[in-house]
């Protein structure tokens, strides 16, 4: 037995916006005798939009309409419609999720997309969903090497290394071909970090000023080195002040790089230099010269470097393609409350899993937490499962739950609970039976979380038997 469902992308970033459509088939891979083991076993891109510049109201504002118009005109293109759509992300990048209207922009594109098409910001996720759409994932299993992804795109570029198929680390740095602008030959803009890394090294540029291309260059030269630094192939590491948010480099625990690939806009001008030609202002940033600059940067012919499945589109196939997972097929949730959406995760760390005491301690202790303006707000309860299997420790397990989740249980709000373990089913009813069934219980499993993700839950597929899951991140560019 097979479903297929349908899924969108729509990728917001610096330079561009664009959609894909695609089309996710669910099977059951155990045989019949066994528990359903129902996993996404194929997924085909079916229609791609075309790219557009991301459209503006002001240096500090997108113009909501203008990129709704975009998002309705290739439904229709498409010959789509919301509730065909079954998945998918809305994903903001860059520069843009630095904008003043960059959340409400993106939760508006969310709704009007479809009931379960989940908004998303950050450039964590970024740097994954880039990856995976490259496909860097796949060739690192498929060579049993280490390969990284740079996505440079028009406002940051996200990195991300996968080891024989399993991610090692990301990291996100404010370097893009979009962050100085031209415009009728002049400097029209540029980023308060670029500014700053031309003036410490003696460049002097300002806007107004006739576009330089040697002054440029330049710059170029010092945004490449800033890129093969974050991926830890330069002299020395990047400084901290060029990774976005306050971020940090990869972990040290992550393999020294083998292959290398590039996506994103600069990427396409990166593979596609000879059919530019000499315009090197043609889009009207620095783009093509910062491609440009990493051919020539040395630190990046340490390693092999590989043409990606995907170079502009990255962003979106990863958040039309490999956004959504599936739970597990042993689950309990209540009828009429799903989908729902960007449910913060109280994760029980896994010391405090060792005794039913510390798992109602660790709940109570960190609800306050989801307090933002004196109310808890709507949570997922989150933790591994992996000790509890017998009859009696899921009852004791339900009353640690409940004791410690009191307020959740007082609150308008359904108990959600998302378990990695396959027990989602057994603990569900054991939760029932103590609530006496007055309460709403959505208990899900195999799915693995971490402290500050958001979790995003779907209507059930397949019969009923799993549900489809978002786990993301939501953090704006500061």
């Amino acid at each position: 037995m097979k479903e297929i469902i349908t899924s969108v992308g729509i990728d917001i970033g610096t330079s561009t916006t664009q959609l894909i459509f695609s089309k996710l088939t669910i099977e059951n891979q155990s045989s019949e005798y066994v528990l359903p083991r129902i996993e996404i076993v194929d997924t085909e891109i079916i229609y791609r939009s075309k790219i557009y510049f991301t459209p503006l109201r002001s240096l500090t504002e997108i113009d909501a309409e203008a990129v709704k118009k975009i998002v309705r005109d290739e439904y229709a293109a498409a010959r789509m419609q919301p509730d065909m759509v079954t998945s998918g992300a809305v994903i903001i990048t860059g520069e843009t999720a630095r904008k003043a209207n960059a959340n409400e922009v993106l939760n508006a594109l969310s709704e009007m997309a479809g009931d379960f098409v989940v908004a998303t910001a950050g450039p964590d996720l970024e740097s994954v969903l880039s990856a995976r759409g490259a496909g860097i994932d796949v060739m690192s299993k498929d060579d049993r090497t280490v390969y990284a992804n740079a996505d440079i795109g028009g406002g940051t570029t996200n990195c991300a290394i996968y080891d024989f198929g399993q991610l090692k680390g990301v990291n996100c740095l404010d370097v893009g071909g979009r962050l100085i602008k031209i415009e009728n030959g002049r400097i029209s803009y540029i980023y308060t970090k670029i500014k700053k890394l031309a003036e410490d090294n003696g460049i002097h540029i300002n806007v107004g000023d006739t576009a330089d291309v040697i002054s440029l260059r330049k710059v170029c030269t010092l945004m490449a080195n800033l890129i093969a630094e974050g991926l830890g192939l330069g002299e020395t590491p990047a400084p901290q002040w060029i990774y976005t948010n306050d971020g940090k480099g990869f972990p040290a625990s992550v393999p020294p790089i083998k292959c290398l690939t590039f996506s994103g806009g600069v990427a396409e001008a990166y593979y596609s230099r000879d059919s530019i030609g000499n315009d090197v202002f043609k889009f009207g940033d620095i783009g093509v010269l910062l491609a440009d600059a990493i051919k020539e940067c040395p630190y990046f012919k340490k390693v092999r470097i590989v043409k990606p499945l995907e170079t502009i589109r990255a962003t979106v196939v990863g958040a039309g393609v490999h956004t959504t997972s599936i739970s597990g097929s042993t689950i309990s949730y209540a009828d009429g409350q799903l989908p729902i959406k960007n449910i913060p995760v109280l994760k029980i760390a896994e010391q405090d899993e060792e005794s039913f005491e510390k798992i109602t301690e660790s709940i109570r202790s960190q609800i306050a937490l989801f307090k933002p303006d004196g109310n808890l707000e709507q949570i997922a309860v989150s933790f591994g499962g992996w000790k509890f299997r017998k009859f009696a420790e899921l009852q004791n397990l339900a009353e640690a739950v409940t004791k410690g989740a009191e307020e959740v249980i007082s609150s308008p709000y359904p108990l959600i609970l998302v378990v990695e373990n396959d027990i989602g089913k057994a603990l569900g009813h054991a939760l029932n039976v103590l609530l006496n069934h007055s309460k709403a219980v959505i208990c899900i499993d195999g799915i693995r979380t971490r402290s500050g993700d958001y979790i995003d839950i779907g209507e059930p597929v397949f019969g009923g038997h799993v549900l489809p899951i978002v786990i993301k991140t939501l953090v704006f560019n500061s």
